[in-house]
């Protein structure tokens, strides 16, 4: 089982604060002199600490299920893109064609197209499954979605 750095600081937040409250009740018992009346009391402290443990290790539960779910969810979300502009036609200037991949984590999602031409714009959208489409796909698409599965390559170079 692996935890998110933000979960394992969770833990040693909720660690620490245990460790500083147990030192607060011992320093406290041992100020009032040790008695029968005092054992009882931190046999009650004790267990109130324990039951106060339980509940931290339910949140600790709680919070690491929201977070698989949440990871879950990130991942099918788009998180790579890839734009190419290009001129589609020599008589038509300005690089108004493009081809955009949209994916998530898994190289899943659409490659859109537009080819712009004098007389009419044409869109297209192909689906794309691994990084790959089963509809023949154009120099341009293929390298559309190229780029977009190397975008997080490239933001950890930056």
């Amino acid at each position: 089982m692996t935890l998110s750095d933000r979960t394992l600081t969770l833990i040693a937040m909720i660690a620490i604060g245990l460790s500083l409250l147990a030192i607060v009740f011992v320093i406290l018992g041992g100020a009032r002199g040790g008695g029968s009346a005092e054992a009882l009391a931190g046999d009650e402290a004790v267990g109130a600490l324990l039951g106060k443990i339980d509940r931290l290790e339910q949140a600790v539960r709680a919070l690491h299920a929201t977070d698989n779910r949440q990871q879950v969810m990130i991942e099918g979300s788009v998180r790579r893109v890839g734009v190419l502009r290009y001129d589609a036609f020599e008589d038509v200037g300005g690089r108004l064609s493009f081809s955009c991949a949209l994916l998530d984590d898994h190289g899943t999602g659409v490659v859109l197209t537009s080819i712009n031409g004098r007389q009419e714009t044409r869109v297209y959208a192909k689906p794309v499954t691994a990084g790959h489409s089963t509809y023949n796909l154009s120099r341009e698409e293929e390298e559309a979605i190229r780029q977009a599965l190397h975008t997080e390559e490239q933001a950890a170079t930056r």
